[in-house]
Order: C-alpha cells, then structure tokens, then sequence
C-alpha cells in the first residue's frame, strides 16, 4: 500500500458514474443538470440525495420549490447531456435546445423527460452544505420508466470495460459494455 493523490485513488473507485439528470421547475421557469453525484439513502420511505452546485441555475429551483424530478438518460441521450451539462438554464431553454419532451408528473411540478430510461419524482426531506454543494434528499413519490430498453448512460474513464459514445469538451460518456 502507498499513498497517493485523492485523483489518483479516484481513478480505482470512482467509475462508471451512472448519470442521472435532476430536472427542476419553478415559477414557470425549468431546468435538467446532469449529476454524477447521486445515492439511494432510505428504503423505506424510499429516499435518494444529490449534490448539486449553487452556481448552477437547477440548484436554484430546487431550493425554491422544494421538488424535483430525477431523470436516468440512456446511452441515445449522451448529446442532450452534454448540452445540459455545458450550457446554463438561465441563458437556455434546455428542453427545446435537446430536443426532449416534457411530460407532466402526478406528484411534483417539475416535468418528467419522455425520453429517459426512468423517472423519479422527488420531494426535498432535507438538505445541508457540504463543501462547494448542497446536497438534497429527495423522497421518491412515484416512479415511471420508459418501455423502449437503452444501456444507462454513464461517465467514464480510458480504462475497459466501456463502449465509448460521446467524447467532446473534456466529458467522456459511454456505457458498461455487455
């Protein structure tokens, strides 16, 4: 054993990093970031948290409503993720500039996104700092999944085991190859 950087140990443990997307709305205003900062943390109630930054225009709208959607994007929907990751949402309408289609949710006023693996819809239980994020967990108040199959789409590295889909502005998105 030796000691090392934090980015290097990273390097062994911190890939594929399953993207998933928090979607926000509020006061006719909506959102989508990409997150690879995400964890289940309660069965029942059934909980998830992110961590999102404050800079980012979603974080905005989650803290002022108090919901969100989360949202799995497939293997096709590596393009939306990089304009939705690269571009603001106060500048954007990220929607119309990806091309998705927003669907309403039964439990919160953030859309669902039609063309994503699954859907989550959240309502914010807590949230604290942690360093440069917030982190919020959500309740989970319904689920959807799309019935078209498609590989999550996830962050990944140079090493194997992944099928390489998009590579563009320092971003590597590909999925854990079969």
């Amino acid at each position: 054993m030796q000691k090392t950087t934090l980015a290097e140990a990273r390097r062994h443990f911190s890939r594929p990093e399953r993207i998933c997307w928090a979607v926000a709305a509020c006061d006719g205003r909506r959102s989508i970031c990409p997150l690879g900062w995400k964890m289940n943390t309660s069965g029942s109630p059934p909980m998830m948290a992110i961590s999102v930054s404050p800079l980012r225009f979603t974080h905005d709208l989650i803290a002022e409503s108090g919901q969100f959607v989360l949202a799995f994007p497939g293997d096709d929907l590596a393009d939306a993720t990089l304009l939705c990751g690269t571009r603001s949402g106060r500048d954007i309408e990220k929607f119309a500039a990806a091309h998705l289609t927003a669907l309403p949710a039964e439990q919160v006023g953030a859309p669902l996104v039609a063309e994503c693996i699954a859907n989550l819809e959240c309502r914010v239980a807590g949230r604290m700092t942690s360093g440069d994020h917030t982190i919020f967990v959500g309740e989970i108040l319904g689920a959807w999944v799309n019935d078209r199959p498609r590989r999550l789409l996830c962050s990944v590295d140079a090493a194997s085991g992944y099928d390489l889909v998009l590579e563009d502005k320092g971003y590597r998105f590909g999925v854990v190859r079969q």
